[in-house]
């Protein structure tokens, strides 16, 4: 095994990975596209929506691929597509699609095989999600995703009139817990088409109010992900030169031990990620058995943490 070294940072070309949510008609299809305009080249769009983004192909040069397939299967299949099609940018408009059809997937999953219970049925609902998300992030180029937000309706003060008038606010983004982590930077919209950066891994947007996101705006991204040394291709790694063989073979040495495989942990992050369960409750189960993480936890503590859980739940249902 090589020995870990510690070199220098150094930033490097990267491609965009960006998420704009929003309620309905905060103008998330037509963001994205202008944003995409922006950062140029071949444009890719998988829609989910019904055709929703081709009603403005008057106005943007784009390909675009109607999905019916809304499952995480689909969706990767549309990701490899427009990898081998070889399209400088994609808009994914929306995966919340995808989201909703595997919160469907799991409910069946959990009574045909799981006797009803959803919490067992998630230890093979999140491999899924994780999938979708390995996906995005390892496409070729950038990628700009929308994403749905639960709408609730509130009562503001009319600054003209003194009058309280109802006003429609999008809440959490309708995908999976921690979807946010993967995304370089996170556009929220509101109803009047503004959008406010509360995420931006480039230092140079965060907390910026965007009025309308447009092309300009897609040019300043591309500038930042320009910056720095070019990313060096998988290929010529390989071509590195060899280090020297000695001349005389070493002696054998004695077969290392074989490492104990880590405990399965699945069906416990799939209960963490099903009833949002907290850090701090994670760091308790660490505490209690006196391990560092849950990846040093026994296959029995495991064990035992899940049933705990699960007869909590019973109790309270």
């Amino acid at each position: 095994m090589a020995p870990v070294q510690f070199q220098p940072a150094t930033k490097a070309q990267a491609k965009l990975r960006a998420a704009l949510f929003g309620p309905s008609g905060s103008g998330k299809t037509y963001s994205a596209l202008r944003m995409a305009t922006g950062i140029g080249g071949r444009i890719a769009v998988i829609d989910t929506e019904r055709g929703s983004a081709s009603k403005y192909a008057d106005r943007f040069q784009f390909d675009a691929c109607q999905l019916e397939d809304r499952t995480i299967d689909g969706y990767l299949a549309a990701l490899d597509a427009a990898a081998k099609g070889g399209y400088d940018v994609l808009i994914i408009d929306s995966l919340s699609h995808g989201w909703q059809e595997l919160l469907q997937e799991v409910d069946r999953l959990a009574k045909a095989r799981f006797s009803g219970n959803t919490w067992a049925a998630w230890s093979e609902g999140t491999p899924k999600q994780r999938r979708l998300i390995d996906a995005l992030t390892d496409w070729p180029g950038h990628v700009i995703a929308t994403i749905r937000s639960k709408t609730e309706w509130n009562q503001q003060t009319d600054e003209k009139t003194g009058r309280l008038r109802p006003v429609r606010i999008g809440l959490a983004p309708e995908q999976g817990k921690g979807i946010e982590y993967e995304f370089d930077l996170l556009l929220e919209l509101s109803t009047d088409h503004v959008g406010t950066v509360i995420k931006d891994r480039t230092g140079k947007f965060q907390d910026r109010i965007i009025e309308k996101p447009d092309e300009a705006f897609g040019r300043e991204l591309t500038a930042w992900l320009a910056e720095g040394a070019p990313v060096r291709p998988p290929a010529q790694a390989a071509l590195a030169p060899e280090p020297p063989k000695p001349s005389v073979s070493p002696a054998p040495q004695p077969a290392a031990p074989a490492q104990p495989a880590g405990p399965d942990l699945s069906r416990l992050q799939a209960l963490i990620a099903e009833h949002n369960l907290t850090d701090q409750q994670q760091a308790a189960w660490c505490s209690h058995f006196k391990v560092a993480s849950l990846d040093h936890l026994t296959q029995q503590q495991v064990d035992a943490i899940v049933a705990k859980i699960e007869r909590s739940v019973t109790k309270g249902a």
